[in-house]
């Protein structure tokens, strides 16, 4: 059975097969029968690596336990509001947390950029921008579609992988990726895409 735990760039849980490059989670999100219940327990949401010191979950998404949530990469968790998790990819947390404070020098605690990120993920803080103004690895909504940011252009994104290839649109578009982690990006931090984003 494919469970609803593959998240898009908007933040939405959905069922398919795919299972992604990187795995997260926001607290339990399933009631006492499994089923998804709400869209977050906690402020702390991450990315983790799938598999980590031989650690396994079985069954997914067990009721009274943090809900496992997948991602195509992690361009697609930062435009859904996470970051790395700091136990399983430290050094790329390291890395995104540097970039981070060079952007917002008064975020010195994890728990200070959780909050930030929980602000505009609950404000609905999407903002619109030219494309040519945005980093790669930023995540856009264009006709109801999410695209990524990369090379010059756009890349439709799927569960499964990015597809179709399209030119900037000269009129400014709905950034999916926060604000603040937008910002992390100009500040030289870059998230992992998945392969097919530049084949």
């Amino acid at each position: 059975m494919t469970l609803p735990n593959r998240v898009t760039p908007f933040g939405v849980c959905e069922a398919d097969p795919a299972r992604g490059t990187l795995m997260g989670n926001r607290g339990c999100l399933v009631d006492a029968q499994g089923e998804l219940a709400r869209r977050w327990q906690l402020e702390r949401w991450i990315t983790c690596v799938l598999e980590f010191k031989g650690r396994r979950r079985h069954p997914l998404m067990a009721p009274g336990q943090y809900t496992e949530l997948f991602f195509l990469d992690e361009a697609t968790a930062c435009a859904a509001g996470h970051r790395p998790c700091h136990e399983c990819r430290r050094a790329d947390a390291d890395v995104f947390r540097a970039a981070w404070q060079q952007a917002h020098p008064r975020d010195a605690l994890l728990s200070q950029i959780d909050a930030r990120l929980h602000r505009e993920r609950t404000r609905g803080a999407h903002h619109r921008a030219a494309c040519a103004a945005l980093p790669d690895g930023a995540v856009v909504s264009l006709d109801g579609r999410a695209w990524l940011v990369v090379d010059g252009g756009l890349r439709a994104w799927t569960h499964g992988g990015y597809t179709a290839r399209r030119a900037w649109p000269r009129e400014p578009v709905t950034v999916l990726t926060p604000p603040s982690t937008v910002a992390a990006m100009r500040a030289g931090w870059r998230p992992v895409l998945h392969p097919s984003a530049t084949l």
